[in-house]
């Protein structure tokens, strides 16, 4: 939460325009009642109910995080618009199903930009659309001309 609370600040001073955060990286015990193992070791949670009950409490908890973070880039003015108009906000996963860390099906969230937001988008489930096709349509979004990013195969369009 703390880290995010700063993100708006960052932006909004210009400090940085391009922000990273992994929030499950050192597998630490989060602070969060009901939860009493780590993220890390409870989305290998092989389909126990007690061990998914407590994941779910850890994962809302980030999401009530990320919803206050998206409130405070709406709320802050710059440019004519908000702090969420003139970027672009991207959290997910790299496992679809982090039990089996299967990569493919990735949960993942766009938020701010000039996209039309409000809808999910699903791919085909078997032949994944690269990851790095969102990378390339956000790059053209920052006015970046490039054919390709990683091993984008096209621009993602919604």
């Amino acid at each position: 939460r703390l880290l995010l609370n700063l993100v708006p600040l960052i932006v909004q001073t210009d400090s940085s325009r391009v922000i990273s955060i992994v929030i499950q990286n050192n597998h630490g015990m989060p602070q969060i009642e009901g939860a009493n193992s780590d993220h890390h070791n409870l989305s290998h949670h092989g389909r126990d109910p007690k061990r998914i009950e407590q994941l779910l409490k850890i994962e809302r908890a980030i999401m009530g995080c990320f919803d206050e973070f998206l409130t405070a880039m709406k709320t802050k003015r710059e440019a004519g618009g908000t702090l969420l108009d003139n970027t672009l906000t991207l959290f997910g996963s790299n496992l679809g199903n982090a039990n089996a860390h299967d990569p493919r099906n990735l949960p993942i969230l766009l938020a701010g930009g000039a996209f039309k937001h409000g809808q999910h988008v699903a791919y085909d489930r078997r032949d994944n659309t690269p990851l790095c096709n969102l990378f390339l349509r956000m790059l053209h979004e920052m006015a970046i001309d490039t054919d390709r990013f990683a091993t984008s195969s096209g621009e993602l369009n919604w």
